[in-house]
């Protein structure tokens, strides 16, 4: 049976509500600093979404590209910068011509992508020599990660750990794609946590507030609202705090073109 997919154009106007919760400033950094590192001037994101990094990148780069399967989520980009080039299509058909940019990337998009290694390879073939590609997002294969989504809504690690790619298998696809200096590194930890019904304010614990949610069924997401609801109501008659921990690394793979 076919994976259940998130309906992007249904959550696109309220997405970036993520952005209030993180700032991402390590992924900011690493793809401004990759940019400088490359020469890029020619910059495509794939699965840019709401143009979030396409905007960080429009000062430093001549010129950026969006593309994303979502009509809706292109339209919010749209709202966000007039001036972005943006594209409706699928990741495993790139529609450019071969060698014509220099930096191809995506962000937290990977996991979603059908053929992901197919993608890899249509990479490869658009990037001049000297070019790069870079994917970024969670290695829940890792086992580092702790978060409170996965203690209470029950499935969700084990959808992850189908829905996502080990950063080993990335770059072991990169290699046989032709990639060379091929690297990985932890790009953005997010750590922190809600205590007691402060969790009930966290903008990811809505229906819709991030994919691992969006992909349950309802009866599936108010089962896990009601065990927070159960542990606060627990944690109150004990005069006990409950802690909602957030521990999270995203990691950066790149592989250059020589």
């Amino acid at each position: 049976m076919a994976e259940a997919r998130v309906n992007y154009d249904q959550i696109a106007p309220t997405y970036d509500q993520r952005y209030t919760v993180s700032q991402f400033a390590g992924i900011a950094a690493a793809l401004c600093a990759l940019v400088r590192d490359v020469g890029a001037e020619r910059v495509l994101e794939v699965g840019c979404g709401t143009g979030r990094w396409l905007t960080e990148l429009q000062p430093i780069a001549r010129q950026v590209y969006g593309m994303d399967l979502s009509l809706g989520m292109l339209l919010q980009a749209r709202q966000r910068s007039q001036s972005l080039s943006l594209i409706c299509g699928h990741a495993s058909r790139l529609p450019f011509p071969d060698a014509g940019f220099d930096l191809v990337f995506c962000v937290n998009a990977f996991h979603h992508f059908p053929q992901p290694r197919l993608f890899i390879g249509e990479d490869r073939r658009l990037l001049r020599p000297g070019g790069a590609l870079a994917i970024m997002g969670m290695d829940p294969h890792a086992g580092r990660d702790r978060w409170y989504l996965y203690d209470y809504f029950v499935g969700t690690r084990d959808a992850d750990l189908r829905r996502f790619s080990s950063s080993g298998t990335i770059l072991d696809w990169m290699v046989t794609a032709g990639f060379e200096r091929v690297e990985w590194r932890v790009v953005e930890h997010i750590m922190g946590q809600h205590v007691g019904r402060a969790v009930l304010e966290d903008p990811i614990l809505q229906k819709h507030g991030t994919s691992q949610l969006a992909l349950l069924t309802d009866e599936a997401y108010a089962a896990g609202m009601a065990g927070i609801t159960a542990a606060l109501s627990e944690a109150a008659g004990t005069a006990r705090t409950v802690v909602f921990p957030v521990d999270i690394s995203l990691t950066m793979v790149t592989g250059r073109v020589q």
